[in-house]
């Protein structure tokens, strides 16, 4: 069984990476946003939307840099109202045989990917690069938990809730 194909996937055939750069403007349609919201649990992507630049180093291997820039909606972890979001970030990878992964890394290298099969696929590297700068624990405005307070006896299935306070 094959792996499924990625929601944002922009593939880039490695016959077009020559001594010149490759550069790709990408953004993701209405489908691809509500299955990457679906895939990185959002309540809405707005917006996704990134320029890659590939380019041919010496020894074979290919330099990914690209920025990125989404809107996008996710639960207050408190009170699970929506809460807006967003980013812009750049990153860079480094592709390459399995054989050319080096031995060590320091931090200001770009991560090395290997290279399988004939293409690289800027849309799933931003994808993925987008999940990475989500906020893991988004909160409302006004929305804060407190810590520290005796929680007074409660019942039921909305016990849990009993120490939720909005500041107001």
């Amino acid at each position: 069984m094959s792996d499924p194909a990625p929601e944002f996937s922009r593939p880039v055939r490695l016959t077009r990476i020559g001594s010149r750069p490759f550069r790709q403007k990408i953004a993701a349609n209405e489908t691809e946003r509500v299955a990457l919201a679906k895939r990185f649990s959002l309540v809405a992507l707005e917006r996704l939307e990134a320029t890659g630049e590939l380019v041919l180093e010496r020894g074979g291997t290919i330099l990914l840099a690209a920025e990125f820039s989404a809107d996008f909606v996710q639960e207050c972890v408190v009170s699970l109202d929506p809460v807006a979001g967003n980013v812009q970030a750049s990153f860079s990878l480094r592709y390459g045989a399995p054989d050319d992964e080096p031995e060590s890394e320091s931090e200001d290298d770009p991560a090395f990917e290997p290279l399988s099969g004939d293409a690289i696929d800027i849309g799933e590297a931003v994808a993925q690069e987008f999940s990475l700068s989500l906020p893991p624990f988004p909160r409302a405005p006004g929305v804060a938990v407190e810590e520290g307070t005796p929680q007074p006896e409660a019942e039921g299935p909305f016990a849990a809730l009993v120490p939720v306070k909005r500041d107001e």
